[in-house]
């Protein structure tokens, strides 16, 4: 493998569509101290649809990496003053009733969940992905980091994703 080909010649349009999205966003969740709740709110309706769709499609053009991983690089502070920035920005509806917890078919009372700790959880994903593809990656690199977030999108962060739209929806439309 050549290591000192073009990144984008591993990576289909819609995989650099996606790393754009996800600069966007840690870039709207990094200045939520300074967004009005309204703006952020419906920025981030905007914005989570989109990565959803492009994160379905994602794919590199070829396959030869092993095991892909991408190594947390945001600290606990960092991720700490994220989620406190967004829960004073969200306020009084930050808690929601989550209806699609795993602990809610063996529960008698309702699960809540929080929107800024989803919003915060999704931020370290996309954060750990854009540094690890860094400013020029090489095809390896670029590569399997596409490759470990699509993974982890479908083990993971895809329900964070679809389930904080339902309470952005809520407070946007109530």
């Amino acid at each position: 493998m050549n290591n000192d080909t073009n990144p984008a010649s591993v990576l289909n349009p819609n995989s650099i569509a996606f790393i754009a999205l996800c600069k966007e966003y840690c870039q709207a969740i990094a200045h939520v101290s300074e967004s009005e709740p309204t703006e952020f709110i419906n920025q981030m309706l905007k914005l989570l649809p989109r990565l959803y769709i492009t994160a379905t499609d994602l794919s590199v053009n070829f396959i030869e990496t092993e095991d892909p991983y991408i190594e947390s690089t945001l600290e606990e502070d960092y991720y700490n003053g994220i989620r406190q920035n967004l829960e004073t920005l969200i306020g009084e509806d930050d808690v929601y009733l989550e209806v699609f917890e795993e602990d809610m078919k063996y529960s008698d009372t309702p699960v809540s969940a929080s929107i800024s700790e989803c919003l915060a959880d999704l931020f370290q994903v996309f954060f750990n992905f854009i540094a690890a593809i860094g400013n020029d990656p090489t095809d390896e690199v670029a590569a399997m980091s596409v490759l470990a977030i699509k993974e982890d999108f479908r083990n993971y962060w895809s329900r964070i994703l679809c389930n904080v739209l339902r309470p952005l929806n809520d407070i946007a439309y109530k």
